[in-house]
């Protein structure tokens, strides 16, 4: 019994130290109801946009989302909102917004401090899943872009075992 007690407690403690682990941003996963690794199909609002092939090799689906939920951040109106997904799955979430201040400081304020990375001239939060750069774009406007490290890393893997497949085939 008290194996049992003690494992239990031990399983326990190990579930709770991975969540603290994760950053507030893994913890979102994503731009409000749009998570990463969801399906497309049970997204509201999508509207097809055109076939991709992410880094010239992977062939994904680029979508806008219309709908009301997404058309602001507190007091920021939001422009547009596209994702990009692969086999169905959302890997990429792009949020263009008004250009306001107040976004960079309750990015900060949520996720901590960034990293700025002077070659793209943007600011980055990592996650241990997710990756989100914020920086300015066309027509006064700023860019928020999520990007899936799992969905991504599925990708790669898929194009290994496609290569293997082949090499198998000789």
């Amino acid at each position: 019994m008290k194996i049992q007690f003690l494992s239990l407690y031990l399983l326990g403690s190990l579930v709770c130290y991975s969540q603290e682990d994760l950053t507030e941003l893994d913890k979102r996963n994503g731009f409000k109801n749009i998570k990463m690794g969801m399906s497309i199909d049970s997204l509201e609002g999508t509207v097809f946009i055109k076939d991709i092939k992410e880094k010239g090799h992977f062939p994904a689906k680029s979508y806008d989302v219309v709908h009301e939920d997404y058309s602001s951040i507190g007091d920021v109106p939001v422009n547009k909102v596209s994702v990009k997904a692969y086999k169905g799955l959302i890997y990429e979430i792009s949020v263009l917004t008004a250009h306001d201040t107040r976004l960079m400081r309750g990015l900060e304020s949520t996720l901590g401090k960034p990293v700025y990375d002077v070659r793209d001239e943007s600011y980055t939060w990592m996650g241990k899943n997710l990756t989100m750069k914020f920086r300015t774009a066309p027509k006064k406007q700023f860019e928020l872009l999520y990007s899936s490290a799992v969905i991504k890393k599925m990708m790669v893997e898929d194009k290994h075992k496609k290569i293997g497949d082949i090499a198998q085939d000789f």
